[in-house]
This record gives structure tokens, sequence and C-alpha cells, in this order.
């Protein structure tokens, strides 16, 4: 008995972890990924302004792995029917049961010259390319735009204004900041009172808020939208998510049970799920992480069922994954914006849930080291 699980994101190491302790010990478990650490992405913005971060949300698979082996290797291709997945280096993984973790890709909806000019903000490498043109415009002076004002694109803009006061230079005075967004709000897909703070913190740190403002066309030193054209001498985008190349760049919908096909499941931002309410499930990483769990115990009872002495013919009854997270937390440079239930929280209280939040992930996965290096971070 194989199982399989794509991608070691927050979904990919959340599941492989729960079924190290789920599964029978005749149950192998492999674990894909193209590099051999785990990286916090929700937590990437933080390099652009302290490029030491990332060795904090940086972790070894290695050390974070119990009986799982480690295949450390990109996955091209993927057959979530055959249960099967080709690898960069010509080789193939079959699997009895499998999981999709692959994360998502940032999207560029086919805008013209958007995915030549724009940076984006998926990796490390990324916030290190972000930092080092944004200090070449400080120098300059200049504009920088962020597209798109869901919470990544708030916490690089929050994080820009933050490093330009480190720099010395003023925003907007001596560089401007401008956040562009399609829809009528920031944070548009979050509880008005939440937005409104979020709003509140950018413009506090001079950051200029373009909202019904569509990205049409890039060119080298303008962005056409529908509100007209605009001047950039540095553009980030973070406006959107799409499936991995490997699928063709599909987020597939699945439902409560998070299952793809007969032997593959689909978590984290490599499915749209609909939860047990109904409810679109959005893409987050304390949604994979609770969805890993209902993924795990499905494929347990599924294995379990396979392995028995004299299976019946009827296939188990699966469990449901009901969307339940207790809040949102965005940092907003220094500072930070929290909804815990109805209460929105800002200041001081606010980062230090931002900083538990991350330094408790970091614990439960067992990378305590991790863990007091980025609280450190986050509370400076």
């Amino acid at each position: 008995m194989h199982v399989v699980v794509l991608g070691a994101g927050y979904a990919g190491v959340a599941l492989t972890r729960r079924l190290e302790s789920r599964l029978p010990p005749e149950a192998d478990i492999t674990l894909v990924n193209e590099g051999e650490e785990h990286v916090l992405v929700h937590e990437t913005h933080r390099a652009i302004r302290r490029p030491a971060v990332a060795d904090a949300i940086s972790v070894p698979l290695d050390d974070l792995l119990d009986r799982a082996e480690l295949v450390v290797d990109r996955v091209v291709d993927v057959d979530a029917e055959a249960g099967r997945a080709e690898l960069a280096d010509g080789d193939a993984i079959e699997w009895d049961y499998g999981a999709l973790c692959l994360g998502s890709e940032t999207a560029y909806y086919g805008i013209e010259g958007l995915r030549e000019h724009a940076t984006p903000l998926k990796s490390l490498d990324d916030a290190a390319a972000i930092r080092e043109r944004f200090l070449e415009v400080v120098a300059e002076g200049g504009r920088v735009v962020v597209g798109g004002a869901g919470l990544s694109g708030v916490q690089v803009a929050g994080e820009l204004a933050a490093l330009a006061r480190e720099e010395g230079v003023e925003v907007p005075d001596d560089v401007e900041i401008a956040l562009v967004e399609q829809l009528d709000g920031v944070a548009p897909n979050f509880p008005p009172n939440f937005s409104e703070a979020v709003r509140e913190g950018l413009e506090a740190r001079g950051v200029d808020i373009e909202t019904d403002t569509a990205v049409e066309a890039v060119f080298d030193d303008r962005i056409v939208t529908d509100a007209g054209d605009l001047g950039y001498d540095q553009f980030v985008w973070t406006g959107g998510i799409a499936g991995d190349d490997a699928v063709g760049g599909d987020r597939p919908v699945v439902r409560a049970d998070l299952r793809l096909t007969d032997r593959t499941f689909a978590l984290g931002d490599a499915g749209r799920v609909v939860d047990a309410d109904g409810e679109a499930v959005p893409a987050s990483a304390s949604a994979a992480v609770r969805e890993a769990k209902t993924a795990a115990e499905n494929v347990g009872r599924l294995v379990d069922h396979d392995l028995s002495a004299s299976p019946d013919d009827f296939a188990p009854r699966l469990a449901s994954y009901r969307f339940d997270v207790p809040g949102w937390l965005v940092s907003v440079g220094d500072g930070a914006v929290a909804q815990l239930g109805p209460t929105v929280l800002t200041g001081v209280a606010a980062k230090a849930s931002k900083a538990g939040v991350g330094a408790g992930y970091l614990t439960s996965v067992g990378a305590v080291r991790n863990a007091v290096e980025l609280a450190e971070e986050e509370l400076l």
C-alpha cells in the first residue's frame, strides 16, 4: 500500500505528519517536493524588509518527517484518475491513495505585459528581488505599484512603507507606494470592519489606495487601467492565484470529503474546496492545515478498509470538512490587524496575535527553534 503526498506546503506537511501517525506500518508514505525545505509562504513578505527572517521561516523537511520518504523533485504532470505523477527527472511515481497539495502559482489572467513586467511574491527569491529593486527606487525616488489588495498585497505594501522609513525616506513625499485593487475595497473578501481597519493602517503609513481599478495592460513605464494610466518604477503583482503548472493551472473543485477521484484527494490552495455547509473555503494557510486533518482521516479509513483481512463490499463513510477559522490576521508594516470573532484588534494585541500564530504553527510541526526566531522577528 503506497500513499503519496505531492507538495510540502502547509497542506502537504500537515497531511504527511498526520498520515505518519494515522496509517498502519504496512502503508508506505512518500512526500514529493521540489525543494528540501518547508517555507512559511504567508510570512515571505517579512523577508522584503528583514532578509534574515528567511532562516526562521524555512525548515528542512527531513527535520519534520518521521517515517515518510522524501523525494526531492518537481512534479510536471499529474493523472489523478490513474494515481500517477511524472517528475522532472523523468521518473514517475504511483499511488494507491494520494493527495494533491501542490499549492498555487500567481495568476496573470492573460493581461498583456503583466508577467513580463511584474514581480510576484511566491518565494523567498521573489522577496529578495522585490527588496533589491525597491531600494533602488528609494535611492532614486519614484513610484511602486502593488497590484491586488488581498492580504498578500496589503502585507507587501506595508512592508515597503516600513522599509522606506528605515531607509530614511518618507512615504509619499520621497517615494510613492500605490495599492491597486479591481474590487471596491481593501481586503474586499473580508468583513467590513476588518477591511476598514486594514485601510486605515495603510493610509496612516502613506500608502495610496486605488480601488475600483482594473489592470488591463502593463508596459515598461506605465500600467493601463480602466481608470487611466499609472506610471511606475516598480510593479509587484499579488492579484490572484492559479493552480500549479503540473495540473495545467487548474484548481479543481472538491467537496467536503476533499476527494478529487477514487485514488486522489486535493486540499490547500491546490483545490477549490466546498465545505460541509456548501460554503466556498478561501485559500489560506489556516484552512489548508485544517483540511489536512480531514484528508488524513479519510485516507486512513480507506487504507484500513483495503488492508482489512476480509473487506466487505461497502466503502467506508468519509469525514467532511467544515470551514471554521476563528479569525483573520494581517501584518501592516510594523503593525497588524486581527479579527477574533466579531472583534477587530490593532496595535500591540494584534501584533502579538500575529506573532503567536506563526510561532505556534512552527511549534506544531516540531520546529521550535524556528518558532522562537520568528516570534523575535515579528515582535521587533
